[in-house]
């Protein structure tokens, strides 16, 4: 609403202008003129010719320019969404094949770690029980050699003794030596 009023005000000395132009000396702003009149209709002539000129053969050929860049673009728009849509379900494919491979690895070193759960374990239990009759065998043959150990005490202790009482007294007493042990066992 403001600029109404600008706009009349500017308009209103446009409105004057051709009578003051003609006092100025203006004769072309002068249209009660008969050559104003003549220019006037050789200028829509002209104009006209042009235009019809221009619409028969210069306009077809940029409307068809136009047409044909508006062709392509479309065409490049619809390739790019085309290309968008096969990128889109491509990358789509590849989450769901890299997701499967990774669900697929888990699942492998899950059965890995199994397997290697249970062979150790296995293995465990066999060297438990290998290791438990070592023990036992290494337990037996203790127990025997303390039993020989303990069966020779009474020959190690008389061939000790009657060798002691060889040097001691020079005499050979193995026999008495033997009747002694045989009183203290029993």
């Amino acid at each position: 609403m403001r600029l109404m009023p600008r706009f009349l005000l500017s308009a209103a000395p446009l409105a004057a202008l051709p009578g003051r132009a003609v006092a100025a000396g203006m004769p072309q702003l002068d249209f009660k003129n008969p050559l104003l009149q003549g220019q006037v209709i050789w200028g829509a002539l002209i104009f006209i010719f042009f235009y019809i000129v221009l619409s028969r053969s210069a306009l077809p050929r940029v409307d068809r320019v136009i047409r044909n860049r508006t062709e392509r673009i479309q065409n490049d728009l619809d390739l790019a969404r085309k290309a968008k849509r096969e990128a889109d379900q491509a990358r789509k494919e590849l989450l769901d094949a890299r997701q499967k491979a990774t669900d697929h690895a888990q699942a492998n070193i899950q059965t890995i770690r199994d397997m290697a759960k249970s062979a150790t374990e296995s293995q465990l239990a066999a060297t438990v029980e290998r290791l438990e009759a070592e023990m036992r065998e290494a337990e037996l043959n203790i127990k025997t050699a303390h039993n020989d150990a303990l069966h020779h005490v009474n020959e190690i202790a008389s061939d000790t003794a009657t060798s002691l009482i060889n040097r001691l007294l020079g005499r050979d007493e193995k026999a008495t030596v033997l009747d002694a042990i045989k009183r203290v066992q029993g």
